[in-house]
Formats: structure tokens, sequence, C-alpha cells
């Protein structure tokens, strides 16, 4: 049978709905699941000046869901009319363009009660407490009830009248995480409001009231909804434009997560998934975070409710701005001050991470092959467990040791003994000579000062290289690990950005013009975008078909491979072609801007120091210096970590010192 043949034939007339079916109609559009009554029901205790909402729920709110609330309750007559359709105490003049409460429509409580068994007691400060209770749509009447001042809500047997909607909620356990995912947001708007969660297993989930305001408040509450990492990675932000206030904490860009969860933000008090906003941040994260990790942050923005329109969606979730690009440029120019301002900073995690790793290989040794880093033979065959000589494991080519360091005399025995060192260990290294990037020392100024002096910088003094590719640096309270890849290429980055925005990238004109050969399509897209390319110091022209020429580089640049370079650009192009058609562009007002960074940010890996080359003391310390000068410098253009810092103290505890 064909769907068409499936359908009812038609019926001639119009006729009036019943009032309970149309109530278990919108019901569909607001209590979309139990999630969707708990946020309702939130809403309306904010919106009745609570300071202490409880939230208990069974089955994942499908069998019990009970909201109590020391807001200023009701009385008979308000009780009455709060499950009418359409009813609502929250806009007193009928204005829908200054809304300034969370709910507005007068629908959550009829909806809930359409499908529902809903019952509801509240008192006022002044009164006594009333009580009434609907089922399935029927309203009973308000009686006389015990009652403290506040609002109790409980809704049972959540979609008993309209079983079908049953059938597409998900488990208990999803159902409950989508409650508390709502509890979390409504937790993050309004910080001075404590809110408690109580499920069927475990303890429950309290946010206490942030009561006292400031920054100091707030960063405990974005705590205790983000995680405790949080304040310590986050970087405050505060910006105003035209009427628009914005303000929050943002987090590193190190510090990232793999789900979008954790972006937080709040219009005018109100929780909102907005479109526009993530957009914006996503632009701001663009050159800083790879694009499949997420950042984590929560911005407040404040703004007159003309300017803002929530009457959207029946959620309540979603809204419009009267000024978008305004508000778009707005969250970008603030995400991006604040992560300059934070300078060259590194997530915390990455730390704690570095030394779990350290405990995991040193837990395994003596550990079975295969559960450990290190592998123990036992047995009369298996070699003995003897220390290698030191300079086996302190030289060679995958340790730079940075010329000008001496080993003091005494460091050095003068004979092999019996301990199993068949050779003379290598030494500490010590200072010969002052960094080139520091001031030249006085002539009473010892090595020692010097190198006290270096390790005064917050990435601390060079003191070697290992595997040509990490820089190890030692700073007055601990030790820095810096991948002097990832380094460099941010700070290539931002001089060439800097550069294009100062009037255009400085270019260097090859002796000789390269030709690049390739496929004819991708030569033609080349030459396509060689107007754009001009102005990034990269100057290029048809020459004949699939190939073109190369006349000048970016100077940042110049010295490297000159086909690598190109075929790297044409990789870029591709990529940035690929992304305008989707919805990372969307809402974007610079789409030109953002595509001459993605290039830019190819470049920089291309000439960027290459892991595998020998530094010099000097170019070590250099490049540590230029890090800290460097705004964005704790991680590269991919979002990887350019270093990370161990603490003295942490390292002591790893060796049992503490």
């Amino acid at each position: 049978m064909s769907a068409a043949s499936a359908l009812p034939p038609p019926r001639a007339g119009v006729r009036r709905l019943d009032p309970i079916l149309v109530d278990r109609i919108a019901a569909g559009e607001v209590v979309e699941r139990p999630a969707s009554a708990v946020k309702e029901l939130l809403e309306n205790a904010v919106d009745a000046g609570a300071r202490s909402v409880e939230v208990t729920i069974e089955a994942g709110g499908r069998r019990l869901i009970r909201v109590v609330d020391d807001g200023i309750g009701m009385g008979a007559d308000d009780l009455a009319l709060a499950v009418e359709r359409h009813a609502t105490s929250k806009l007193p003049d009928g204005d829908l363009t200054r809304i300034g409460s969370l709910g507005f429509r007068g629908e959550a409580l009829p909806s809930i009660g359409a499908v529902s068994r809903l019952s509801l007691t509240s008192r006022t400060a002044d009164g006594e407490g009333v009580s009434l209770l609907v089922e399935a749509g029927a309203k009973g009447p308000v009686r006389p009830a015990p009652a403290l001042k506040g609002t109790r809500i409980e809704v049972t047997d959540l979609f008993a009248a309209t079983p079908a909607r049953l059938k597409f909620l998900k488990s208990d356990r999803a159902e409950t995480a989508a409650i508390a995912e709502v509890l979390r947001r409504l937790a993050v708007a309004q910080p001075r409001v404590r809110f408690t969660l109580r499920t069927e297993s475990g303890s429950p989930t309290v946010f206490p009231a942030e009561n006292e305001g400031g920054e100091a408040a707030l960063l405990r509450r974005l705590g205790s909804v983000l995680g405790p990492d949080f304040p310590a990675n986050a970087v405050p932000l505060s910006m105003a434009r035209e009427g628009f206030s914005l303000e929050g904490h943002v987090g590193l860009p190190t510090f990232h997560r793999g789900v979008g969860t954790h972006i937080h933000f709040v219009v005018n008090g109100r929780p909102v998934r907005d479109r526009l906003l993530l957009g914006a941040v996503r632009g701001a994260y663009a050159d800083t975070m790879s694009s499949d990790r997420h950042p984590v942050l929560a911005l407040y923005l404040a703004c007159e409710p003309g300017l803002v329109d929530v009457n959207v969606h029946p959620a309540k979730t979603e809204l419009r701005f009267r000024e978008p690009g305004l508000v778009r440029a707005l969250v970008v120019s603030a995400i991006h001050e604040a992560l300059r301002r934070a300078g060259a900073r590194s997530s915390t995690t990455g730390a704690q991470a570095a030394l779990d790793a350290l405990r995991s290989g040193a837990q395994g040794i003596g550990a079975p092959a295969g559960e450990g880093r290190f592998t123990v033979h036992t047995g009369a065959a298996a070699p003995s467990l003897m220390p290698r000589p030191a300079r086996t494991l302190f030289s060679g080519p995958s340790l730079a040791a940075p010329s000008g360091w001496r080993a003091p005399a005494s460091a050095m025995p003068a004979a092999t003994d019996r301990s199993g060192f068949a050779e003379t260990p290598q030494a500490a290294f010590t200072h010969d000579h002052a960094p080139s990037d520091l001031a030249p020392p006085s002539a009473d100024l010892r090595p020692e000062a010097e190198t006290e002096a270096a390790e005064a910088h917050p990435l601390g003094a060079a003191r070697a290289q290992i595997h040509g590719t990490y820089i190890v640096a030692q700073t007055r309270d601990g030790i820095v690990l810096v991948d002097q890849h990832a380094a460099h290429e941010r700070l290539v980055y931002e001089r060439l950005k800097a550069e294009r925005a100062g009037g255009g990238v400085l270019a260097q004109g090859l002796l000789i013009p390269d030709v690049v050969e390739m496929p004819p399509e991708a030569a033609d897209r080349l030459v396509e975008a060689a107007p754009e390319l001009e102005r990034l110091g990269l100057s290029l022209e048809a020459f004949g078909p699939g190939a073109v020429l190369v006349r000048a580089v970016p100077a940042a640049l110049a010295g490297g491979s000159v086909k690598t370079l190109v075929l790297d650009v044409l990789d870029a192009l591709e990529a940035s072609g690929v992304e305008e058609g989707g919805p990372a562009g969307a809402g974007d007002p610079d789409p030109l801007s953002r595509r001459l960074d993605a290039l830019l940010s190819r470049m920089s890996c291309h000439g960027s120091i290459r892991a595998g080359r020998r530094l010099k003391p000097e170019e070590m310390n250099a490049l540590l210096r230029q890090m800290e000068a460097t705004p964005l410098s704790g991680s590269c253009n991919h979002g990887r970590p350019t270093f990370v810092s161990l603490g003295l103290a942490d390292i002591e505890r790893l060796f049992g010192r503490r």
C-alpha cells in the first residue's frame, strides 16, 4: 500500500478543537522531554525571586519531577490563573519588546498539566498555603494546604496522557543527564541562586549561592559547574560597545574539550544556545585551537531588552539581535583581547598530564612486557639490570649540550670505580657566557649570576635540547619543556599577521624565479588567488599549463623550500574553499580576513624551526624571550601547547621527596 493511500480521506467542514486537546498539542512545542519541563519550572522559580531551588527526579523525570523554591509564592487567585493558558504576571504592560524575565508566555504550567498529573502548593509571606491539582488537563479546585513560603510543584507520570511521546524518550540515564545540563546552564546564568539536584542514586548535586558577588564569587560558581581546573585556566573578559556590555571568563586555547557543552552564553540573565554567538566564539579561537576541539567559557551579554528579540522559539533558547554584526564583532574582539592579554600562558592540565605520564612510566619499571614503559628480564639467562654509562644516557644525537656550558672540575671523577659506570659520566652544564638576547654581563658578574638572571624570566634559561625537538629550560621554581617547532610556528604566524595588518607582508624577491609544477587545475587555483597571495608576500604567475612561476616569498619564510611553501598554500586554499560552503562561515562578516589568516597559518607552519634542528644556546634563549613577548604563544596555530611547566614541588613528589 502506498503512502498516499494510507492517508485518511478529506473531511468537509471546520470545527473547533477541544480545549484539552489544544493544550496537549501545544504541550508538544513546550514540553519535548522531562528536561524541558524542568527548565520551565526552574525559570518560573527564578522569576519568582527564589534564592534556593531544589529539584528531585525519579526515572529520569518520567515518574517524578519535584521543584521546591523559596520565592514570593502565590495566593489562591493567582494559583488558579497560573494553570490557565496564556496567563502570566511577567508582562504587566504587554510590551514584547521589553521582556525582563525568563518566562513570559504563560504556557509552561498548562502545557505540563495537559500531559501529566500536576500538583501545585504555594504560600506568600503573609498569606495561607493553598494547593491545586491538574490531571491530564482537567483542573481541580483550589484548596487550603500547609506550606512554607514559596512554591512546591510535583509532576508525576509525565506524558501519561500522551503515551506515544514516551516511545521517543531516551534511557533514564540520558534523560537525567539532560536535566543536569539544564540545571548547570541556569546555575551559570544565576550565580546568586542555590541549586540542588537529587536523583535516585548518588549524592545530590549542589551549587551553593554566591551572594557576595564579584569576580572571585563568579569564578567559584564557574569552577563548580565547569570543573575545578577552569579558574586556573581562565582569563577574565570585559568590553562594552554601542549599548552592549560583555563580561565573563574564557578558557586558554590549550584548555579545551571534545564537545561544545562547556560553552555557556547568558544574555540578560537568560542562558541561550545561539548560532551567532557560537560562530563568533569559533571564529575567535580559529587560529589557536583545532577545529575538532571546543573551548570552555562563560560569557554574559547585557543590553537593553529592545535590542534583542527572545520571542523567536517556544523553548526560549534562541534569540535574534537587532545588530548581529555588532554583537559578533564584540564577542570576537573581546576574546582576542583577553587571550592576548594572557600572554605566554599554557593550561595547568598539560603539566598534570606530563606528571601522570612520568608516574606511569616509573610504575612500568619491573612490570611485565607490554604493561609499562620498561621491561625487566628475570632468570639465569637474562642480563643484569645495571646502570648504563652516563655518557650513553646523556649525550649523542638525542641531546644537544649548549656550547659554552662547562662541567665543574669537582664533578668529574678521576677514574672509573666498581659501581658499574664504565666511562666518565657527563656533568651538569654550567653557563660560560651571556645569551645573545640578554644584556652583556658586567666585568664582575659571575656566570652563576648570569644564569640566575636568565632563570628569573617566566620561561627561564635554556639548559639543553633533547631529541633535536624539545628545549629544556630551568626557572627559579621548576623546569619548562618547550616544543621548538610549535613555539616558532606561533611566533612566525603572529609576525606575518602583524605585517599584514600594517599594510602588507614583507616580501623577498628570488634571485632566480622558481618554477613549481602541479596538476593544471591546481595551477589555475593558485593563479586565480594570486592577488590575495600578493598581499601575503607570495608573488606568482602562470607559467604554461600545469606550472606556476614564483618570483617572491614572504621575508619571514625566506630560505625554505619554495615548492613546499606553494603546495602548502594550495592545500590551505582548497581547505578554505570547502569551509566557505559550510556552517563555519555562517555569519562571518569578514570571510576574506579569515581566509587570509588561514593561509598565513599554513605558511608559518612551513617556515618554522623544524623538529630535529639543532639550536645554539643563544637561539634557544632568544626563542624563549620572544615567546614571553608574543601573545597567544602558549599554543601553536593548531591548538597544541607550545610548552609545559613543571614545578619543583611536583618533581620532588615524583621522587618521593615530598
